[in-house]
């Protein structure tokens, strides 16, 4: 039986090198340490959760926290592609965005998303938002892997 508290690969598509650096800080104090992968756009975001160059050696995410305003390629389009996959539907989306407008909620949950945060502008609470999403995916929520 896998360990629930075991170590998950979380990729983060943010664009934002400021909601990166916050995004890491947020999880460097678990006891238990994921692996957080970070790529700047929808493009890549996409390479990353097919095996494409030059992510073929990228493991498969057991999270993924997607902001929706990205280059290339938007959050709602990545995931868009990704829950049309049959592959790759079964990963878990967090939306992680600063939109608190009802159509990109709406839209976001039309389109499969596992969870809608909007990202808090104090830091101390954008760390506290993130903390409670690996938390609850974590340690609460029961993860294929």
């Amino acid at each position: 039986m896998a360990d629930p508290l075991a170590p998950i690969d979380i990729l983060l598509v943010e664009d934002d090198p400021g909601d990166v650096l916050m995004t890491q800080e947020a999880l460097a104090h678990h006891k238990v340490h994921n692996t957080l992968h970070v790529v700047s756009d929808g493009v890549e975001a996409m390479r990353f959760v097919r095996n494409e160059a030059p992510y073929e050696d990228a493991p498969r995410p057991g999270l993924i926290l997607l902001d929706l305003n990205l280059p290339r390629k938007n959050g709602q389009e990545v995931l868009a592609e990704l829950k049309s996959s049959e592959n790759l539907r079964t990963i878990p989306v967090v939306i992680l965005t600063t939109s608190e407008a009802e159509e990109d909620i709406l839209r976001s949950y039309q389109l499969h998303a596992n969870a809608y945060v909007s990202k808090p502008v104090d830091f101390d609470r954008f760390v506290g938002a993130v903390r409670q999403i690996d938390d609850f995916f974590l340690t609460v929520v029961k993860l294929p892997r």
